[in-house]
């Protein structure tokens, strides 16, 4: 019987689909996602679940929304006894392999992967709880405010840029490990910080681009009370950016959506010289986007298409070339795996996504919606809730005025529905719906409660010797390279692909 094909996810940190060449972008050189697309399908309205790093990518990894898994915010534990892709997989006889970024809070830093590459690139304790107590205060360790903005530049080197070196550099050496190591299928992940602000790119990919030539945003004011709370929060009050300086941010970042681009193309290219790219799905996506200016606000953290929305295109064997315009979410990313697999065993928690395989194979609808929690800082002491079905996308506050968007009307969100009598009926189904699928007061206390215990948690363990949950990955130095535990051919045979006697 012929093993289920290898899996490998590529995930970006902060990349908007709308920002890239693949989404139809004029200026914006992604050739490798161009090129994954044109023998693929790609997803024209995919969804994080939470627009923010951590609860987006728990949210993903376990298929559940956030109020679920209690992973509420970028300092809010991931329980380790919750399953996730990993282990479903895992159980179903795939290797599996994290290389970069997860942001995962809380000691288990594996969460079902056999193995670990690299480090993460933000720490795994709990120092940035928001407080909902004092939700418009800011977090003393966030950094998120507009020097990101102000600062963008070329530069020849980064952190964000030799953790995500070296998080491609591993992946792509596991990949031949594998191809000369075992029958067994596997999955990896490759998630990479880029594009995530600062704003700063190496300057082969800032000189890809005509700075002069750069879109700017679409001046649009700012009118509901979440996107003000963000500008509050993101410190955009405290003096205004310049155009030079918006310009620059937004080359600085169009830079680093083809160096993200480039390293997809790094890991495609090891498949096929590894001969395993004709048996492996290939996933590009992100865990969130990034307003990049559009309507004055910066990062995420909002409901709003260029925070909410990521890309999600898919390769492979078997896989349908289409453009998909039927909404969904990363919570469909785990059923969808174990489809992939063969797996129809027990599930270990309810899922709130679907399998997207039969659209992928066949063509047939299994998902139309996507849906969404915000329950971290800028919010307003309660959680902010986004359903999107159809053409609509509907946003609900329990404090702030509702929103409701035809966005095959209104693309860039100019107008709120909301309070239209002409689309009153539809106003009043989907507030109907939220009212039924929430309790937002219960939420709410949830939040506060898990916020009350980690802020005795956190300084407490900062006090004294520190243990950190920070990731070590484990590396044996007797077991590598030339040793005098094995012979020189050994070597030759266990590290190069094709072997030596494929040549003779």
């Amino acid at each position: 019987m012929k093993n289920p094909p290898n899996i490998v996810l590529i995930m970006a940190d902060q990349l908007a689909p709308q920002f890239t060449g693949a989404y139809g972008h004029p200026l914006v050189k992604t050739p490798h996602m161009d090129a994954l697309a044109a023998r693929g399908t790609r997803f024209d309205a995919a969804y994080c679940n939470s627009p923010l790093c951590a609860p987006s990518r728990a949210s993903f990894m376990a298929g559940q929304q956030v109020s679920r898994i209690h992973t509420y915010d970028n300092a809010a534990e991931f329980p380790a006894t919750i399953p996730t892709f990993a282990h479903y997989l895992r159980a179903s006889g795939y290797r599996t392999c994290l290389s970069g970024k997860m942001h995962f809070v809380g000691p288990d830093q594996l969460h079902g992967f056999e193995e670990r590459l690299t480090t993460d690139v933000y720490p795994a304790d709990t120092a940035w709880t928001p407080d909902w107590d004092h939700p418009d205060q800011r977090i003393a360790h966030w950094y998120h405010n507009m020097d990101a903005v102000r600062q963008a530049s070329a530069a020849a080197t980064t952190f964000q840029y030799d953790y995500d070196d070296e998080a491609v550099f591993f992946a792509r050496r596991r990949i031949f490990d594998y191809r000369m190591t075992g029958a067994e299928p596997f999955a990896m992940v490759v998630s990479l910080i880029h594009p995530h602000d600062p704003y700063v790119s190496r300057p082969e990919f800032w000189d890809l681009y005509d700075h002069d030539a750069i879109d700017m945003p679409e001046d649009a004011a700012i009118s509901d009370a979440h996107s003000k709370r963000l500008a509050l929060g993101i410190e955009a009050h405290q003096g205004a950016v310049t155009e030079a300086q918006i310009r620059k941010a937004r080359h600085g970042y169009y830079a680093n959506v083809s160096y993200f681009d480039s390293n997809v193309g790094k890991i495609v290219q090891a498949l096929k010289e590894a001969d395993l790219c004709d048996d492996t799905i290939i996933i590009v996506t992100a865990d969130h986007g990034d307003m990049l200016g559009e309507r004055g606000l910066w990062y995420k953290m909002s409901w709003l298409e260029h925070s909410a929305r990521v890309p999600l295109i898919v390769a492979g064997p078997g896989v349908r070339h289409q453009t998909w315009n039927a909404p969904c979410s990363l919570v469909d990313i785990l059923p969808t795996f174990r489809d992939i697999a063969g797996d129809s065993g027990p599930l270990g928690a309810p899922l709130d996504g679907v399998s997207l395989w039969p659209t992928l194979t066949d063509g047939g609808e299994t998902q139309t919606e996507a849906i969404g929690e915000y329950c971290a800082e800028m919010a307003p002491g309660y959680p902010v809730f986004m359903i999107r079905r159809g053409a609509y996308k509907y946003i609900h506050c329990q404090v702030d005025d509702p929103q409701l968007f035809d966005l095959d009307a209104d693309p860039g969100e100019r107008t709120n529905l909301a309070t239209s009598p002409a689309h009153a009926e539809i106003a009043q189904d989907f507030a109907a719906e939220a009212a039924a699928r929430w309790d937002s007061e219960a939420i709410r206390q949830s939040v506060l409660a898990s916020q009350n215990m980690r802020r005795v948690v956190t300084p407490a363990l900062e006090r004294g010797r520190m243990t950190s949950w920070d990731y070590t990955p484990p590396r044996d130095a007797a077991q590598e390279f030339v040793r005098n535990t094995v012979s020189w051919d050994d070597v030759l045979h266990r590290m190069q692909y094709p072997a030596p006697e494929a040549h003779e």
